[in-house]
């Protein structure tokens, strides 16, 4: 049973693999977890039709069913699992002791040694004309959320990167033709990606060109593109949009209280300390190179590692 008024030793915002991770390793020391999930922010892994490069599963597996094996492994080292958004994090005074509180939208308040930022990314806008007012109208940024509305139907893909080829090859098993849109004249997704979108008869390619509007009134109706070089504009008939062209983390509300860079992204160090002692930071939500799960459910690791530490500092206990 989660109690809001008892002290937790950890408290871990995010149920993505990092999160998840952090709070398998804190199970198994026996620490008072509890992992807030968010319904309105998924994990980005859950989202993912087909993950092949996770070690362990030659097969391949959905990231629905990856997560929520993380889940329940958690689960059975006893870490508590919450749905609920946090809308703010501050230093507290408990009994004399400098301990962390967690608020969340429906107005309690949790408190903690120690917390985890594990808060994942989401999908970046385009932000270009018709984007908004189609959204969930033809616009999509998730694939697997979206794709059988578009049985038989000709879709665009904005991006060139792993995300967008995954998702366009997952389209064409539900779309009649699927039109890659980039702004380069080569793509960026790893090889074996690269080589299936481009052997895919139901796939074709706009090089060198941005998307900049979609066109439609009650629905998606087409777009307008314009070349890179050229700037000459064309257009394109469709019935759906699906953009991947990169992430902004979901740390909006850590404003005030953690450094980040001007993307938003969470500045940690090689110990993922925060710039706030006592919370750490691992996964999509901070600064790194490569986005994938297997990266997260390290620095997840890590960050349970760090913050167990701290927590024993904290606790005055001292391994020798």
């Amino acid at each position: 049973m989660v109690d809001g008024n008892q002290l937790y030793d950890l408290l871990i915002i995010g149920a993505g693999p990092a999160g998840l991770t952090a709070a398998i390793y804190a199970g198994r020391s026996r620490l008072n977890t509890l992992v807030f999930e968010s319904a309105s922010n998924l994990s980005q892994a859950m989202l993912t039709d087909d993950i092949e490069n996770y070690p362990g599963f030659p097969e391949g597996i959905t990231g629905m069913e990856l997560v929520e094996k993380f889940k329940t492994q958690a689960k059975n080292f006893s870490a508590k699992i919450m749905s609920k958004e946090v809308k703010k994090i501050e230093q507290a005074d408990l009994e004399g002791k400098k301990v962390w509180a967690v608020y969340t939208d429906d107005g309690q308040v949790f408190k903690s040694l120690s917390v985890i930022i594990a808060t994942g990314a989401k999908p970046k806008q385009l932000g270009v004309d018709g984007e908004n007012l189609l959204r969930g109208k033809g616009v999509s940024y998730c694939a697997t959320c979206d794709a059988a509305f578009f049985k038989n139907k000709k879709v665009v893909v904005v991006g060139g990167g792993d995300t967008a080829i995954e998702e366009a090859l997952f389209l064409t098993r539900f779309a009649s033709e699927v039109v890659v849109v980039h702004r380069r004249n080569k793509l960026r997704a790893t090889k074996i990606l690269q080589e299936r979108a481009l052997e895919n008869k139901k796939i074709s390619f706009l090089w060198e060109s941005n998307l900049v509007s979609i066109e439609g009134k009650q629905k998606v109706e087409g777009v307008i593109c314009e070349n890179v070089n050229t700037k000459q504009k064309s257009s394109c008939k469709c019935d759906g949009v699906f953009i991947f062209v990169g992430y902004e983390p979901n740390t909006s509300f850590l404003k005030a209280l953690l450094n980040a860079d001007d993307s938003g992204y969470l500045i940690v160090n090689k110990k993922l300390e925060t710039s706030s002692k006592g919370i750490f930071a691992c996964g999509d939500c901070c600064q790194k190179h490569l986005k994938q799960v297997i990266t997260a459910c390290a620095e997840g690791a890590l960050a349970y590692h760090y913050s167990f530490s701290y927590i024993n500092e904290v606790k005055g206990i001292v391994y020798k």
